[in-house]
């Protein structure tokens, strides 16, 4: 009877176990079509010049179709915009979701602490678009105009929540006699956090940064409310700017411009995939 038993959980075992594999096949189909149709239609794009040169007019575009030439231009502008906004976002927002997130993993039962928690996970499941509608009442109709600025407060808006969130439960898995020997050495709390328990949190931290980032980076909607877009490369924080996701949306509604919403894609594939497997690298680092 025992050997019936061992034998027919080895066979559910055998059955589950093919059942998943084939459900996690299933599910990785669609994602390596798409990885594989952007590849396919989007390397012949990558080169020097599509990283250095800005974004071809259409008039340009139409006459390169129709002599059968490759589309002159780049994509230098979005580039340039993208690097520009996610820098001036990241660097609010990292110091404050750390300190945020270091005070709601030291106050987990403080009813502000609860509040602010409560807060962040309904930040970090608000529609991006709905960011993008408050930054524009917020920023672009005080200051009467689309800039990159403006962006970068829907970018900051966005990536808050999530860094929040990764250094609180990066904070609360540490153990607690770090905490306890920096008190017993007669440190105050605050410096206990800052010395001690903050840089033994670093490898966490900072792949929920590169996770941040990856997020944020190829959304759309909040810069068409705030940063616009522009034509040719700009450093001006106060003016109108474009991005990579900009972009490839413009191309989209430009029919001699088409062509280049695959070395883009591509680019904003490649560049998200790097951020991406760096943050699993360092989690894996860091557990070790």
């Amino acid at each position: 009877m025992d050997k019936l038993n061992i034998k027919n959980r080895l066979a559910k075992n055998k059955v589950l176990l093919w059942a998943v594999c084939l459900l996690a096949a299933f599910t990785a189909i669609p994602l390596f079509a798409i990885l594989g149709e952007v590849f396919m239609r989007g390397y012949d794009q990558l080169s020097w010049s599509f990283f250095t040169e800005p974004t071809p007019t259409a008039y340009k575009a139409m006459k390169a179709i129709e002599t059968g030439e490759p589309i002159p231009g780049g994509i230098a502008n979005g580039i340039v915009g993208t690097m520009l906004m996610l820098g001036m976002a990241a660097v609010v927002a990292i110091p404050t979701g750390i300190l945020c997130g270091a005070f709601l993993a030291e106050n987990p039962k403080n009813r502000f602490a609860q509040t602010v928690s409560y807060l962040t996970d309904l930040l970090q499941g608000t529609p991006s678009v709905i960011i993008g509608i408050v930054v524009y009442i917020w920023v672009v109709v005080p200051v009467k105009g689309y800039s990159a600025i403006a962006g970068s407060v829907a970018l900051f808006i966005m990536m808050l929540p999530l860094i929040i969130r990764s250094t609180e439960e990066t904070l609360k898995i540490l153990p607690a006699s770090l905490k306890e020997a920096g008190l017993a050495l007669g440190g105050n709390r605050a410096r206990v956090m800052l010395k001690i328990q903050l840089p033994a949190a670093f490898g966490g931290i900072f792949t929920g940064v590169l996770l941040a980032i990856s997020r944020v980076i190829g959304e759309t909607a909040p810069l068409m409310f705030t940063a616009l877009g522009c034509s040719f490369i700009r450093f001006a924080i106060d003016k109108p700017i474009s991005a990579v996701p900009l972009l490839i949306w413009e191309f989209f509604n430009d029919p001699n411009l088409q062509e280049l919403i695959w070395g883009a894609s591509l680019f904003l594939l490649l560049f998200v995939l790097t951020l991406n497997l760096t943050a699993k690298y360092l989690a894996k680092k860091w557990n070790q």
